[in-house]
């Protein structure tokens, strides 16, 4: 084996199933788990709301925290599980020395500022006059600030003093991808010796549900599960807020520490197809093509968000393949967007670990997985552009 293999020796999660590896695999391996669900928020959409989390857990001081909107504080907090998990955080020699590749979006909107300006527009045609006036006297000049994706990365950095290289991607499931993808080639360059690596997605904001529906993207009416929505009302995205981060390291150095290795990270594929030209079946073809997929049963945690036409693609290419059994986590979590890839990697990572698999999520949909999955196939399909996988290894 190459030193500069990269293992994950670190994950931090939390969803609307609970935190942490742990408290996610009792709940997963649950056969006939049903999910959490929040429908009479958002009326007519349904969301997978996060758990009730202390904060000071993993992020100490209270002004830390006021500062931060909850993606960043969800984010951070995921960040720091990870960073325990592999024996890292508090370490001041080895915190120095991490890199951070973090996938994120642009922030949330002041929901209250924003309703203010639009009615007082419909009284007023001085509208530059009365934007400069909210400006002096709505905003706190730190909410600029606050919209910057690459402020999640900043606030890891002050909590946690994960002070090496940083790096931040922007959108949707690619910037998941992009960002473990780096992550590996960084480690396996011999670049890194060990980088924390996830996101964070808080979709229990109107302005984040926003962004799905101007396009139709989003399910209504009735829940139903990622395979089933195919043909119901609206676009098929049930969104869920949560965060995944790992800690990917040289094989060498995850064994200098003496620390437990969860899986090795094998090949990443990503692409982004020409969807309008109908390219995406061929896409996820190839990629499934590039992955090296092994002989034999095939564990498939499969990031699918129910999109329409994305899920479908994916569903019809894997099926194409008897050896694969999926398993579709946005049933159980939502749709997590940036957090979508790394959370599929963790999950990976987690039947690798323990020697077992999970049951089907959807046991209408999903098949049976018999064997003991040495090898795990991770997907993300974005549910609008984007698309990549990644094979987990037995360490």
């Amino acid at each position: 084996m190459s030193p500069h293999h990269v293992v994950i020796s670190g994950i931090g999660l939390v969803s609307s199933l609970g935190e942490g590896p742990d408290a996610h695999w009792r709940k997963l391996v649950q056969p006939g788990l049903e999910p959490v669900l929040e429908a009479s928020r958002f009326s007519p959409y349904t969301v997978h709301p996060l758990p009730e989390i202390d904060w000071n857990l993993q992020i100490a001081k209270r002004g830390d925290q006021r500062q931060m909107e909850t993606w960043q504080r969800l984010g951070t907090y995921a960040a720091g599980m990870a960073l325990d998990d592999a024996g890292i955080k508090g370490n001041d020699d080895l915190c120095t020395t991490m890199d951070m590749v973090v996938a994120a979006g642009g922030g949330e909107r002041d929901e209250t500022v924003d309703a203010d300006i639009l009615a007082a527009s419909e009284s007023r045609n001085d509208r530059d006059v009365l934007l400069n006036e909210k400006l002096t006297t709505e905003l706190r000049p730190t909410l600029f600030l606050a919209q910057l994706s690459n402020l999640l990365a900043g606030n890891i950095s002050i909590v946690h003093k994960v002070t090496g290289s940083s790096r931040t991607f922007m959108g949707e499931e690619g910037a998941g991808v992009a960002a473990v993808e780096t992550a590996a080639a960084r480690i396996r360059s011999g670049q890194s010796t060990h980088i924390l690596v996830g996101g964070a997605f808080q979709t229990e904001h109107s302005d984040m549900l926003l962004g799905y529906e101007l396009a139709g993207y989003l399910h209504r009416g009735p829940w139903k599960p990622v395979w089933q929505r195919q043909g119901a009302e609206g676009g098929g995205v049930v969104t869920g807020s949560g965060g995944a981060f790992l800690v990917l390291e040289q094989r060498e150095h995850a064994i200098s520490r003496g620390r437990k290795i969860y899986a090795e990270l094998g090949p990443i594929a990503s692409g982004r197809a020409r969807r309008r030209q109908g390219g995406l079946d061929g896409e996820i073809a190839a990629l499934l093509g590039q992955a090296a997929l092994p002989n034999g049963e095939l564990l498939t945690i499969s990031g699918a968000s129910g999109a329409h036409a994305a899920t479908a693609a994916e569903k019809s290419a894997l099926d194409a393949n008897p050896a694969i059994a999926a398993r579709g986590f946005s049933t159980l979590t939502g749709h997590m967007k940036e957090a979508q890839f790394p959370f599929a990697v963790a999950l990976a990572a987690l039947a690798v670990e323990r020697k077992a698999a999970y049951p089907a999520f959807d046991a209408a949909t999903e098949k049976p997985f018999n064997g003991v999955p040495r090898t795990v196939l991770a997907t993300a399909i974005g549910y609008h552009q984007f698309e990549g996988m990644a094979l987990v290894n037995a360490a």
